[in-house]
């Protein structure tokens, strides 16, 4: 019974190891260090580093890469330990103008908000509003001039 309860108190335990996953990838600094300001341009980063995360929006003025990583840990919801960004920007000719790392703590917490239209349907039934817009219909609409 005591083995028994030994290989339980085991399992439980393995159950509740933390565990880590990489998501992303993020250039070093020493891989940084071969990108040169002025020099290369926005095809030589991708060539030397592979695909961006994300790319900018305005007519490509930077490239992103993004790197998190995540602890789980049981039964818990899983938190974020680490978080690395690495933006590119590039002057109108394509060249890099600009190499920016920002990590977790340099980012801050953006409340988004949620604005939906109101429709204007409360309690009307999808067959009242179909047999409402019979009445409304226009020829002119239908079959032209």
């Amino acid at each position: 019974m005591s083995a028994l309860t030994l290989v339980m108190a085991a399992l439980i335990l393995a159950g509740c190891v933390a565990q880590f996953r990489n998501h992303g990838y993020a250039p070093t600094d020493a891989e940084l260090g071969e990108i040169l300001i002025g020099l290369d341009t926005r095809d030589s980063v991708i060539d030397t580093f592979g695909p961006p995360t994300t790319g900018g929006v305005l007519q490509d003025s930077a490239v992103y890469y993004v790197a998190s990583r995540w602890r789980y840990y049981g039964a818990f919801e899983p938190q974020i330990i680490d978080r690395q960004l690495v933006a590119f920007s590039f002057d109108p000719d394509g060249v890099v103008s600009n190499v920016e790392r920002f990590t977790l703590q340099d980012g801050r917490v953006v409340a988004l908000s949620r604005r939906v239209t109101n429709s204007g349907v409360t309690d009307t039934g999808f067959i009242r509003q179909l047999l409402g817009n019979l009445g409304r219909l226009d020829n002119t609409a239908l079959f032209g001039n």
